[in-house]
């Protein structure tokens, strides 16, 4: 029952997706209400198609139905229900039904968003391409990646899904804020392809679409934020960060938008980097699409990726497709696309943005290269090699540093050309600021250049973010508004986005470079000391669960508690998953990760790693993602330079309380 629902869900958004492709190229030859109407009516299909399958899928999950083969593999009787639910998402079949999920779901809220502008052309093509998409990723579940095949032989109970899977709750929340980010991406990439084969060439498609890519960053943010907390509690080595491949391909496309963010203002305000703008929109779909199939094709060794599949290389046809018809359409309408003004100055908003758009784009080709170089030459010469965190930190320490240096002098710039005298007086407090900072961690003890450097330019960047908000602040109160419309608006929230950058940033730094590792075997009821605080062995505690068995050492951490560090055996499994134990505080972390000793009455051998400011680590993403929903609230409007450019009557923000 539960594939036939299943397959119908499929094929049902497979119509759909066709069915919307067909009614926009219909309405694009007829205008006319009846079009309109076929469009409104074929978009419900696509997502009613993704909700049935997914319906079918979470069904066969809780019921146990171990007639499907995807269910038999990543599910277990044993399997709690959250781990039954999350599931879905836990294999490579399920993950692409979420995708597809997801992407209806953006296809639809196109519709809604627009739907008083279906007759214009541009929207018709948007969604024609939108519809496009979905109809690959509906193919794919629908053949290569069934995840409703139908088991050979049924089996009483299930393998479960992997152990790393199914102990941290994060699970339930990474990989969707991932997903919604990533397939976010899909809507501005429309706009820009649309407006490239309509002509529409003006700025009025960026302004339609500057919340749907501001909230598509934003939850990629959260995404790679929360995989980074999941890998740092669940992983047992004690770092946030490995540059593992898959860590990798979802950082991509986070660099190349974050640069798209910050130059489009520069497209909207002064009309320049209309081609870098298009070509940074598509390289960010375009690295969703290579990561997929990274991530998905076995191609890649890690902890995060999936195993082999046979969808590999359609995935790398239609990211060849995709690039290969983005870059001929920007070279086909290149003479239109050619800005008519030029940067005044060097020294100006719009230069320290290009400055910062051409960093992000030599920071996401260093983890490009790193990235793809081994899968390159197993592919042509069959060798192999290794790149790892030497490389990636030879290279983009240098640039996240000059990234920090962009971030304290741009809010300070004005458009087109700055004075000394007004560039004195806006980065005066922040310049000294970041001056008191590095002396008093001279004082401290702090040692080391780029520690010293990166928390200074951290300083420097806060104090200057600060001003800012702080500026905004006084201008709502002139206007007798409430001071909480200093931070709103795209201006004010990427300042507060900054604040939280400029937390992962320092946190980042501070954890790696002072980081220690210092391995104690105690007796129970032995005590030690170890970086000031006096760790206690109070015994072994047995874990006997339906589907895992192990041990944990209990330790106590001065007067904070029992932490329980351990090894567990899943029975799917055939080896142990270390179950690492923290006490984190807002100044420094104490990871504890079980190393030897495992039985009750015996030492126990701990590797205790100490490390500062980690909690900012997670702050600073939790900041991000305030500042990119206070930037999604309109603040004051003006009226843009060229009306007749806008696809939607709408105005652009710009004012010193919200604007941009």
């Amino acid at each position: 029952m539960n594939a036939f629902i299943g397959h119908l869900g499929i094929w049902i958004g497979v119509l759909g997706s066709a069915a919307t492709v067909a009614m926009c190229c219909t309405a694009l030859v007829r205008t006319g209400t009846r079009s309109i109407a076929h469009i409104r009516a074929v978009v419900l299909l696509p997502i009613l198609g993704a909700v049935i399958a997914t319906f079918a899928m979470e069904r066969a999950l809780i019921t146990h139905d171990f007639s499907l083969a995807y269910v038999a593999s990543n599910n277990s009787r044993e399997t709690p229900l959250l781990y039954s639910l999350t599931g879905m998402w836990s294999a490579l079949q399920g993950s692409i039904l979420l995708w597809v999920l997801i992407l209806t779901g953006y296809l639809l809220a196109m519709a809604i968003r627009f739907r008083d502008r279906l007759d214009d052309r541009l929207f018709l093509v948007a969604l024609a391409i939108t519809g496009v998409v979905a109809l690959f990723f509906f193919y794919l579940i629908a053949g290569p990646a069934d995840p409703f095949v139908v088991a050979s032989r049924v089996v009483a109970d299930g393998t479960g899904p992997n152990p790393l899977l199914q102990d941290n709750l994060l699970i339930a929340f990474h990989p969707v804020f991932l997903y919604l980010g990533y397939v976010g991406f899909t809507v501005p990439f429309a706009f820009a392809i649309a407006s490239l084969i309509t002509g529409r060439i003006g700025e009025g498609w960026l302004v339609a679409t500057r919340r749907a890519t501001v909230f598509a960053w934003s939850c990629l943010t959260v995404g790679i934020v929360l995989g980074a907390w999941w890998s740092y509690q669940s992983l047992g080595w004690g770092g946030a960060w490995g540059w593992d491949p898959v860590e990798n391909v979802a950082l991509l496309p986070w660099l190349t938008a974050t640069a798209s963010l910050h130059s489009v203002m520069v497209q909207e305000r002064r009309g320049l980097l209309r081609i870098w703008n298009l070509s940074l929109l598509v390289a960010t779909f375009s690295l969703t699409i290579l990561g997929t199939f990274l991530t998905r094709s076995g191609v890649v060794v890690s902890v995060h990726a999936f195993s082999n599949s046979g969808i590999g290389p359609t995935l790398l046809a239609f990211f060849a497709v995709t690039v290969l018809v983005s870059v001929s359409l920007i070279g086909w309408r290149g003479d239109r696309l050619v800005s008519s003004g030029s940067i005044d100055a060097p020294v100006s908003r719009e230069g320290a943005f290009l400055a910062n758009n051409l960093i992000f784009a030599c920071f996401a080709f260093v983890v490009l290269l790193g990235t793809v170089a081994p899968v390159l030459v197993e592919a042509v010469s069959g060798g192999a090699i290794s790149i790892g965190r030497p490389y990636f930190d030879t290279f983009t320490v240098p640039l996240g540093i000059s990234l920090l240096f962009i971030m304290a002098i741009a809010p300070a710039l004005p458009w087109r050309k700055a004075g000394s005298g007004v560039m004195r007086a806006r980065i005066l407090v922040p310049a000294w600021s970041a001056l008191v900072m590095l002396a008093l961690l001279v004082a401290l003890g702090v040692r080391g250049f780029v520690p010293l450097l990166t928390f200074s330019l951290g300083g420097f960047a806060a104090a200057a973010a600060l001003r800012q908000l702080g500026l905004a602040t006084l201008a709502a109160h002139r206007h007798g508004l409430p001071l909480w419309r200093g931070l709103v608006g795209r201006a004010n929230g990427g300042m507060v986005t900054h604040l939280g950058v400029i937390c992962i940033a320092v946190a980042l730094c501070a954890s790696t470079s002072f980081a220690t590792r210092t391995l104690v075997t105690l007796r129970p009821g032995a005590s030690t000391v170890t970086d000031g605080r006096t760790l206690t062995f109070v015994g072994w505690q047995t874990v006997d669960a339906p589907a895992a068995k192990g041990y944990l050492a209990k330790i106590r951490i001065g007067g904070d508690g029992v932490f329980r560090p351990g090894i567990v055996n899943f029975d799917n499994s055939p080896s142990s998953t270390a179950m690492p134990s923290i006490d984190s505080t807002p100044t420094r972390d104490l990871y504890l990760e079980l190393a030897s000793g495992a039985g009750l009455g015996l030492p126990v051998s701990i590797e205790v790693i100490s490390e500062p400011l980690v909690m900012w680590l997670w702050i600073g993403g939790a900041i991000c993602a305030l500042g990119a929903l206070l930037a999604l609230i309109p603040g004051s409007r003006r009226r843009p330079t060229d009306p007749s450019t806008v696809l939607l009557p709408e105005l652009l923000e710009a004012s010193p309380v919200g604007g941009r």
